[in-house]
């Protein structure tokens, strides 16, 4: 038997390796759409936003498997509560993406409470229920929110006291790409912990997790928890950008856009859910723009392609294939 010492260190390795090609990944990416897309720069940071959601969601749908529908009230009490801290003088975009997480954190703790409980049919009627009951808050609360109108004025102070948000939206794109580079290098390490990988075995087989002595109910309470983070980081970095908050961020539609996204690029994979995200995005702005009254039309129509030949997303669809490439290389 190999001791464990002696497997921890190429262990520790190849994670370090793993988190330096997703950091140059993003980064390169990053690239691309600066030089690019140079016109396009506001759309991409909105589109960074999102991804957020999507990865929040794919940390309990992907990992958990909790089903839900109202994953965007973590996402817009984020944006609310950071656009709120701006207008209360709090203009630091670090210290604003702080109070989105924080407010994040504390409605995925709430939320998790109550939906983390069942499974199934409930499991998923408490979450659109959770997500209309924040929407209606946010519609009535006009003093917090601005109801209808949306919470406008939202004017963050320049990054680290230099770097002022431009009209161009280079300062916002750049302050993006970076802010998501740290949370995806973070979450990738969070994915290979033991907790997230005690998680998945709750979702492949709950009851065995529970006669083996895990306790479920806490474990899936503390995801809820940093999903809410993530989701709260990512509508914090919306409101930063956009200078806007409006019922939209909570809305039912964000949350079923969220949950198509994660299906596209394929549940239970974090690039996944950031590769579904940015190609929704991709395809919603193309299609539209050139076909205004059909672009729903060919969205549902790609949705059922990729159900039907890729039923697990397109990346895991990428990985499998490739996994299967290596495997017939090494037999030969």
């Amino acid at each position: 038997m190999t001791p464990a010492s002696d497997t921890a260190g190429p262990v520790a390795t190849a994670g370090l390796r793993n988190d330096l090609i997703a950091a140059a990944a993003i980064a390169g990416l990053g690239a691309i759409g600066y030089f690019v897309f140079p016109d396009d720069l506001a759309f991409l940071t909105r589109v960074i936003g999102l991804a957020f959601l999507v990865i929040s969601l794919d940390l309990v749908t992907g990992y958990c498997g909790v089903a839900t529908l109202g994953h965007a009230a973590l996402f817009g009490v984020g944006a609310y509560a950071a656009g709120n801290a701006c207008l209360a003088g709090v203009t630091d975009p670090i210290l604003m993406l702080l109070v989105g997480i924080v407010a994040g954190t504390a409605t995925g703790l709430i939320s998790g409470v109550l939906v983390t409980r069942f499974r199934g049919l409930p499991q998923l009627v408490l979450s659109i229920a959770f997500g209309q009951l924040v929407a209606a808050l946010a519609n009535k609360l006009s003093s917090i929110t601005g109801g209808s109108d949306g919470l406008a004025g939202i004017s963050p102070g320049p990054v680290f006291g230099m770097f002022n948000f431009d009209m161009f939206g280079r300062t916002g794109y750049v302050f993006s790409v970076a802010v998501l580079l740290i949370a995806m290098v973070v979450l990738l390490r969070f994915a290979r912990s033991p907790f997230a990988l005690m998680c998945r075995a709750i979702k492949d087989d709950t009851l065995r997790a529970r006669m083996i002595g895990v306790a479920v109910y806490p474990r899936l309470v503390v995801m809820y928890c940093v999903a809410g983070a993530v989701a709260g980081l990512g509508g914090a970095l919306t409101a930063i950008n956009t200078g806007v908050v409006g019922l939209d961020s909570v809305g039912f539609e964000r949350s079923a856009e969220a949950l198509i996204m994660l299906i596209l690029g394929g549940a239970g994979n974090l690039w996944g859910a950031l590769i579904g995200a940015i190609l929704f995005e991709l395809f919603h702005h193309y299609v539209s723009a050139a076909s205004p009254f059909h672009w729903m039309i060919l969205i549902g129509l790609l949705l059922i392609v990729v159900v039907l030949f890729f039923p697990k997303g397109l990346v895991n669809e990428v990985v499998r294939r490739v996994g299967e490439f290596r495997q017939a290389r090494g037999a030969r």
